[in-house]
């Protein structure tokens, strides 16, 4: 598809949708203890919370609520508090302002915290839309120094590609974050939803710490493509959208109308018949929660965490109780009979539907051109 044409599409509330499909989710119910600091993961050489924060919502949500900025800057905090030191961000999101107001609430414990942030994506600067995917070198090296300035720090902790671009060869794209890390403004790097033969080629070019993918109970196509490759390469996996969106928590149900504007809304996976044939995951949790004294939005984040040690979601909320909700999923443990349980109940169980619109899907699994 040609520039043009991406731009035609991602006018009016196609933007919208795109902004906000690219990660991030809401939870819901109860409080519970937090985990202790102890509780580490990692993705390739970098050390992280075995639990992440997204931070994508904070500036709007994607149902088009503007949160209050004081109270995203405690919840982040809290987040700190509570041994979450695994932030996850953007340049699109907001877009911008997300990273100022994460740069801003870790201000005071930078150093004790992993933080990421993702460029990819032809932002204009005044009005925030995004006009497609770019990944020229003067681009990411333009992105990088404006989300060091926005974040207030003078290295980026793990730097994801937020898509990748096919025009342009990963070998360009791995020699600026290269020259990057030799600067010191960049730690540790990542793609996010790539294609499985760019993943390959970029971790020869330049060691992979993680792959960011939408992963849940309600989404599993990264268990036949890229797992694999992370798991044989020793790359971390970082889960967005943990919760499908909200979905896994049962905060959605069978006649939920969702607000103008909201993502969700645009995914086929939520049209009303999908729904309901897809709510059977949520029974399943529902089940499995009572059964572990938990919420369903626990035993989905807790299905995940058994996945793997190198495995770290990253639900994002812009509400406390649910951050703390998230927070007590890794209290919920399974033995390996019921793992195996669990998941050979959610294995019966078809999902209908798209996960993302067609202009977002476009996006999703793309692979970059070989070099010329």
């Amino acid at each position: 598809m040609t520039d043009t044409t991406r731009r035609h599409l991602l006018t009016g509330a196609a933007v919208t949708t795109a902004a906000v499909a690219l990660g991030g989710t809401n939870a819901s119910a109860q409080s519970t203890a937090a985990p202790s600091r102890a509780d580490r993961r990692m993705l390739g050489g970098l050390e992280v919370s075995a639990l992440g924060l997204g931070v994508q919502n904070m500036h709007r949500t994607f149902h088009t609520i503007v949160p209050n900025r004081d109270d995203m800057l405690a919840l982040i905090r809290t987040a700190y508090d509570e041994g979450v030191t695994f932030f996850d961000c953007a340049e699109v999101y907001g877009p911008f302002e997300c990273e100022r107001i994460l740069g801003e609430a870790i201000a005071d414990f930078r150093d004790a915290v992993q933080i990421t942030t993702k460029f990819g994506f032809d932002i204009d600067a005044e009005t925030g839309a995004i006009a497609g995917v770019t990944s020229r070198p003067d681009r990411i090296r333009a992105a990088v120094e404006g989300s060091l300035r926005r974040l207030g720090t003078d290295r980026i902790d793990l730097l994801y590609q937020h898509r990748v671009d096919p025009t342009v060869p990963i070998e360009d794209v791995a020699g600026v974050v290269s020259d990057m890390m030799d600067e010191g403004k960049v730690l540790h790097w990542g793609l996010s939803e790539c294609g499985p033969k760019t993943l390959r080629m970029a971790h020869g070019l330049l060691p992979v710490a993680a792959v960011q993918s939408e992963y849940s109970m309600l989404y599993r196509g990264r268990e036949a493509d890229i797992l694999p490759i992370c798991r044989e390469l020793g790359i971390g996996f970082v889960p967005f959208a943990p919760l499908g969106y909200g979905f896994l928590t049962g905060a959605i149900d069978r006649v939920t109308a969702f607000a103008p504007g909201d993502f969700r809304g645009f995914t086929t996976r939520m049209d009303p018949e999908n729904r309901e044939a897809n709510m059977a995951l949520v029974d399943r949790a529902r089940t499995w929660a009572e059964r572990k004294d938990a919420t369903p939005g626990q035993i989905a984040l807790a299905w995940l965490l058994a996945q793997g040690p190198d495995v770290v979601p990253i639900p994002g909320t812009t509400n406390v109780t649910h951050l703390r909700d998230n927070i007590g999923a890794m209290t919920v443990s399974f033995t390996d009979g019921e793992l195996a349980d669990l998941t050979a109940a959610l294995d019966a169980i078809e999902v209908q539907g798209e996960r993302a619109p067609p202009v977002v899907m476009e996006w999703n699994g793309a692979e970059a051109p070989d070099a010329t």
